[in-house]
C-alpha cells in the first residue's frame, strides 16, 4: 500500500529581514525553492506553516514548517484527494481551530461545473484535516479569512468581494458583495493584465491590512505587483496604500519577475516580513518560487518592503540557520512514499491505486503514451540536476516506461523503452528520430539538465552508458509557452496496458 504523507525532510530555502536579524547568517531566495505558486502562510505560536497551490497533484497541500522564516521542513498533506484543480488557498486559526479555504476548479474528472470554494479543518496544523466542506461560493477564487472587529468571520475573494462566514467558519451567511476596487497602475506600465486577486487580511493597531495582487501572476516580466489598503472596519471604506504597490519587479534585468500574491506577518523577534512569490529570471521552468523579504513601518502605519534587491544576499531574521544547499538523493522506491517529493500529475482521485511495492516500485501504465497518462512528478528548485533510474516492463501485455522531462500532457522531453525500440520525445511530440538503442525490457536511463540544456544516456545491464544522440533545450518549457500555470519536472511514466517497474532511482543537484 502506498502511503500519502512523507516522513519529515528538509528543504533548503532562503530568507530576507531588516531590524532585529542575526548579524552573522545571510540567506537568498528563494526560501523554498521550485513551483510553490501563491504561498499562504500562518504563525502557530514559535512556528510558521506554510502551503500552496498544488493544483491537480495528488496528493495536494503539502505542508511546511519553520521556526525562522528561511528553512522549511515538509510535515505532511492536508488533501489526499482533490475535489478539482487546487488554487490559492488561505490558512486560517480560529479559537483553537485550524482552517484552510479551498478554491476548486474544474476538471475532466472533477464533477464540479464551476470553480468553487470549500474549506477543510482541523484541532492542529499537523491535523488530521477534515474531508472537504461546501461553502457554496460559486465563480470565485482566492480566499482570504479575516476576523472583523465585530468579532464576526468574514472571506475576502477575488474581485475584490466578501462575504460573512458562520461562527464555526464551516457555512457562509448572505452573498458576496462587492469590497474593494482595487489600486490602478499607469496604463503605460507593462503588465499581463490587470486582475485584481490574491486577498490576504491582517490587523496592527486600529488598522486591518489588505494585501493583494494586481497584474497578472505570468505575461511580462514586470507585471505582477504587491499592492496594500487599508481601513479601521472590514466593511471598508478602504484607503489605498500611499507608496503602491510595495513590492514590484521593475525591470527585466532584476533576478526575480512576476512578484506577487504575498502574505505579511510578524517574524520571530517581533519584527515584520513579507512571502511572496515569482519567476526566476531566466529559469521560469521551475514555476513561481517562495521569496521572503524584510518589511518596516512608516511613522502614520504603513508597511514598506525595504530590502531593494531581493536578489542579493539578505541579513536573515535573528536565530536562523544557515541555508542548507539541496542534496543529492537515492529514492527508496522500497518504502515509496506520495506527497514528500512525489506527486501525480493530473491525477483522476484513485492514481494513487496505479503504485505497489513489489522490489521497487510498480507502476501500472494508463494511457496512450505521455500525454495520455498521469506521470509520477518531482519539484525540483535546481537549474542543473541530473535524475536516473532502471526501468523494467513487466508482464506480456504491451507497455512503454520510461524517464522524462514534464510540464505538461502538451510538453515533455524524454525517452521510454517499450521492449522493441526505444521512443524519444521532445516539444511535448513523439520524434521521428530512431535512437538505436537495443531491443531491452530492462533498462538504466538518466538526464541531465544543464541549464536548460537537457541530454540523455541509456544502458543496459552490464554495458556501458551510450548517449542519446539528441539533445534538446528546454528554457521555452515554461507558462508563457504552454499557457499552462506549472513547471518542468522529473517524471517517470507508463503507459499502454501493463505495468513497469522502476529501481534505485537517484537525483543528484549539479552545481
Amino acid at each position: 500500500m502506498i502511503e500519502v504523507d512523507g516522513p519529515e525532510a528538509d528543504v533548503a530555502g532562503p530568507s530576507d529581514v531588516l531590524g532585529d536579524h542575526d548579524p552573522v547568517t545571510s540567506f537568498v531566495n528563494p526560501v523554498l525553492a521550485g513551483d510553490r505558486p501563491d504561498p499562504s502562510v500562518i504563525r502557530v505560536g514559535d512556528e510558521y506553516w506554510l502551503t500552496y497551490s498544488s493544483f491537480q497533484a495528488a496528493p495536494g497541500l503539502p505542508l511546511y514548517r519553520s521556526t525562522d522564516l528561511v528553512s522549511w521542513t515538509y510535515e505532511g498533506a492536508a488533501l489526499p484527494r482533490p475535489l478539482g484543480n487546487t488554487f490559492a488557498v488561505d490558512i486560517a486559526e480560529h479559537d483553537g481551530r485550524f482552517f484552510i479555504y479551498i478554491p476548486f476548479i474544474p476538471t475532466p474528472w472533477s464533477e464540479l461545473t464551476e470553480p468553487s470554494i470549500f474549506v477543510i479543518h482541523a484541532p492542529s496544523m499537523r491535523g488530521p484535516w477534515s474531508a472537504p466542506i461546501d461553502l457554496a461560493i460559486r465563480g470565485a477564487i482566492d480566499p482570504g479569512h479575516v476576523v472583523g472587529e465585530d468579532g464576526r468571520r468574514y472571506l475576502f475573494v477575488n474581485g475584490i468581494r466578501m462575504v460573512r462566514l458562520t461562527d464555526d467558519g464551516l457555512a457562509t451567511v448572505g452573498e458576496l458583495e462587492q469590497a474593494y476596487d482595487g489600486w490602478r497602475y499607469p496604463d503605460e506600465w507593462v503588465t499581463e493584465a490587470y486582475a485584481l486577486e490574491g486577498p490576504k487580511l491582517f490587523r496592527r493597531g486600529e488598522w486591518f491590512y489588505l494585501v493583494s495582487a494586481v497584474g497578472g501572476t505570468a505575461g511580462p516580466p514586470t507585471g505582477h505587483m504587491v499592492i496594500v489598503a487599508r481601513s479601521r472596519s472590514v466593511h471598508g471604506p478602504w484607503e489605498n496604500h500611499p507608496g503602491n504597490p510595495i513590492a514590484r519587479t521593475q525591470d527585466a534585468a532584476e533576478r526575480w519577475w512576476s512578484r506577487g500574491h504575498a502574505t505579511i506577518l510578524r517574524g520571530p523577534a517581533d519584527d515584520w516580513w513579507m512571502l511572496s512569490h515569482g519567476y526566476e529570471h531566466g529559469f521560469r521552468t521551475l514555476g513561481r518560487q517562495v521569496l521572503l523579504e524584510p518589511i518596516a513601518w512608516t511613522d502614520d502605519g504603513w508597511p514598506v518592503a525595504v530590502a531593494g534587491d531581493i536578489g542579493a544576499p539578505q541579513p536573515a531574521p535573528a536565530g536562523a540557520a544557515p541555508q542548507r544547499p539541496a542534496a543529492d538523493f537515492a529514492e527508496d522506491l522500497d518504502a515509496f512514499r506520495l506527497g514528500e517529493r512525489w506527486t501525480f500529475h493530473a491525477p483522476s482521485p484513485d492514481e494513487a491505486d496505479r503504485l505497489r511495492i513489489d522490489d521497487g516500485l510498480v507502476l501500472r501504465a494508463r494511457g496512450d503514451g505521455p500525454s495520455g497518462t498521469s506521470p509520477l512528478c518531482l519539484v525540483t528548485g535546481d537549474h542543473s540536476y541530473e535524475i536516473e533510474v532502471e526501468v523494467e516492463l513487466l508482464g506480456e501485455d504491451a507497455v512503454e516506461a520510461g524517464l522524462l522531462l514534464y510540464f505538461n500532457d502538451r510538453l515533455f522531453c524524454g525517452m521510454g523503452i517499450d521492449g522493441d525500440r526505444m521512443a524519444s520525445y521532445s516539444g511535448g511530440l513523439r520524434t521521428h528520430w530512431r535512437e538505436p538503442a537495443p531491443p531491452a525490457r530492462r533498462m538504466r536511463l538518466r538526464i541531465r539538465n544543464d541549464e536548460h540544456i537537457v541530454t540523455s544516456w541509456y544502458r543496459s545491464l552490464g554495458e556501458d552508458w551510450v548517449r542519446h544522440a539528441i539533445r534538446y533545450e528546454t528554457s521555452g518549457y515554461h507558462a508563457n509557452t504552454a499557457g499552462d500555470l506549472q513547471s518542468l519536472r522529473p517524471a517517470i511514466y507508463a503507459s499502454g496496458a501493463g505495468e513497469a517497474r522502476f529501481r534505485d532511482l537517484r537525483y543528484r543537484p549539479l552545481s
